[in-house]
């Protein structure tokens, strides 16, 4: 009886253990990190009395059961980058690496970020700011962030940032950012681990053979432009950047965007960090020893990842970012994996990756559709409704906005899973490569 409880005394102190270590490189991630705007104000937000702002576009698997929850919004640099506060798309390619330049943050005397802002410090960013890799594709894997349209009362939805302070760290911590944040820690697993390589070769390699297929002649001179929407911890458009193209990530959530800022731009060499992943869940574990092991991440130095120059990330909602009248007909290619059915409005998302396309462009997808806000619209809920569609029907809209299809298959893959565990969760993903016919795309336009 003594044994059994020496050794449940052990390993209740391993797993303390883990779990300081995890709590020690959250700790980490929040320090390198400053926030587009003072947040003390909302120190005492009662996120209980809004759950309709609890809802967001990221697309991570918040819960422990079938499905992929919705997740939170922030920013990101590098102290080696110059600042460029100009929200660029890609048919100002040139003019991105002039010298860094101020305009005004406060446009309007509105208090929401509206473009531009002043330039950001090494380790932060300010509101509308972008930040520009001026470097060859040796020089580092740095992304440029810009925050666009992050409200005042969004940024009580990201109340958990206020445990960045001493003060603010006996605060009660409310459950939903509990599950965010080991949300972030799977998907660091996915996109940085060693053992995350299976699903990014089930997803990540069928895009990236995609894309390569797709632009043989990439020149250094006059590199392809490929916006990645739902960028998450940036893997997927670093990978595409390595490929050569210029690549823009952009994601809404601060929690990712917190982790992603750390990885690319605080990062000194591969496997510089250590996490335990699944030791917050006691459900379907081979072993004691499963659950406690650790992952080292990032598996490649990014930026030893040789990115081509303009590699970025744009920070805030897709939609109202890429539909700003500059983002039109700027980007060669678009990639979407597992984000088309985080939005409230898929035909919208259909409709802006249309109109960001340059005639000719092309659209490849990975995911299912698994809608985020199926299951939170209710009569006074307005803000959630949401659009449901069919594979057959997405298809539809999509040729209505000017696509006409190339590629079609389906893919069986998994979303953070734990390889080791007695349970992982499959989906059959729908992957495509669509063009924008130039004829058919103008035809479709509101008169």
């Amino acid at each position: 009886m003594s044994r059994d409880m020496s050794g449940h005394s052990k390993c209740f102190l391993q797993r303390t253990r883990c779990i300081s270590m995890n709590a020690s490189f959250i700790m980490k991630m929040l320090e390198a990190f400053e926030p587009p705007f003072d947040m003390s104000q909302y120190v005492d937000a009662d996120v209980h009395a809004h759950p309709s702002i609890l809802h967001d576009h990221s697309h991570m698997d918040c819960t422990h059961s079938s499905e992929r929850g919705d997740c939170s919004i922030i920013a990101i640099s590098r102290s080696n980058l110059s600042l460029d506060e100009q929200h660029d798309s890609p048919k100002e390619y040139t003019k991105r690496h002039e010298p860094s330049r101020e305009t005004d943050n406060n446009k309007g005397g509105e208090d929401h970020m509206a473009g531009c802002s002043q330039p950001v410090g090494n380790m932060g960013m300010s509101q509308g700011a972008g930040i520009v890799c001026n470097g060859d594709k040796n020089t580092g894997a740095a992304a440029y962030f810009q925050d666009k349209d992050v409200s005042a009362s969004s940024a009580i939805e990201n109340v958990a940032l206020r445990h960045c302070t001493a003060s603010s760290l006996k605060l009660n911590v409310p459950p939903i950012d509990v599950d965010k944040v080991r949300c972030i820690v799977r998907n660091i697993v996915r996109d940085w681990g060693d053992e995350g390589q299976k699903e990014r070769d089930e997803c990540y390699k069928p895009i990236l053979e995609e894309l390569n297929r797709l632009f043989p002649n990439r020149s250094d001179q006059r590199p392809p432009s490929c916006l990645v929407p739902g960028a998450g911890l940036g893997r997927l458009a670093l990978d595409i950047s390595s490929l050569g193209f210029v690549s823009q990530g952009n994601e809404f959530s601060y929690y990712m965007l917190i982790c992603s800022n750390f990885i690319l731009n605080h990062t000194q060499e591969a496997n510089e960090w250590s996490i335990y992943p699944w030791i917050h869940s006691n459900c379907n574990s081979l072993s004691d020893n499963d659950q406690l092991r650790p992952v080292s991440f990032p598996d490649i130095h990014p930026s030893s990842a040789g990115i081509t120059e303009g590699f970025s990330m744009c920070a805030g909602d897709f939609v109202e970012v890429y539909s700003e009248e500059s983002q039109e007909s700027a980007w060669d290619a678009v990639v979407t994996c597992f984000f088309l059915d985080t939005a409230h409005n898929i035909v919208e998302y259909i409709e802006i990756i249309s109109k960001v396309l340059k005639d000719g462009g092309v659209w490849v997808n990975l995911g299912p559709l698994l809608y985020h806000f199926a299951d939170s619209y209710g009569p006074d809920d307005v803000m959630d409704m949401s659009i449901e569609l069919s594979l057959e029907d997405v298809k539809k809209v999509a040729y209505h906005y000017g696509f006409t299809m190339e590629v079609e298959k389906m893919i069986e893959t998994t979303y953070t899973a734990n390889m080791k565990a007695m349970m992982q969760n499959r989906y059959r993903a729908a992957f495509w490569t669509m063009r924008k016919d130039a004829s058919r795309s103008k035809a479709c336009k509101p008169r």
